[in-house]
């Protein structure tokens, strides 16, 4: 059965400082589009206009822009890193989605998509060696 403290120990196993390097990239890359949508708030708004009828865009608009800012943080970090990115799964599988209900553009859905493989491989391999968590936890 799998388990966090299994999947953490297979993880700091076969850890690579490439894989580190991605993760505070995803990171960086969340920590971006929550300035951009903190920045752009019309931007934003024209990205969900689709979902208009459905009542709660501006609850949707400050949890995405929150939820890239602090969880870009914590990714990047290697902090709490499988919350952060549940956290952001619900952003991903929206931004996919809003390619089939609005305009298709394939280049924003295609960087949906592997922005979102991405975050479910550190779902399940967390932080890694060369994280926080791993700090916090070694004692150092």
């Amino acid at each position: 059965m799998l388990s966090i403290k299994s999947l953490n120990k297979w993880a700091n196993a076969h850890t690579y400082y490439w894989l580190d390097l991605l993760r505070v990239a995803l990171g960086v890359f969340f920590f971006i589009k929550g300035v951009q949508f903190i920045s752009q708030t019309e931007m934003l708004a024209e990205l969900i206009k689709p979902l208009q009828g459905f009542g709660g865009t501006m609850l949707i608009v400050h949890y995405v822009a929150s939820a890239h800012l602090v969880g870009g943080i914590l990714i990047a970090f290697g902090l709490l890193t499988r919350w952060a990115l549940i956290a952001q799964i619900p952003i991903l599988i929206g931004a996919i989605l809003i390619n089939f209900v609005g305009e298709m553009n394939s280049s924003a859905l295609i960087l949906a998509l592997l922005v979102t493989v991405i975050s479910v491989f550190f779902i399940f391999y967390g932080s890694g060696k060369h994280s926080a968590d791993y700090m916090m936890k070694m004692g150092y």
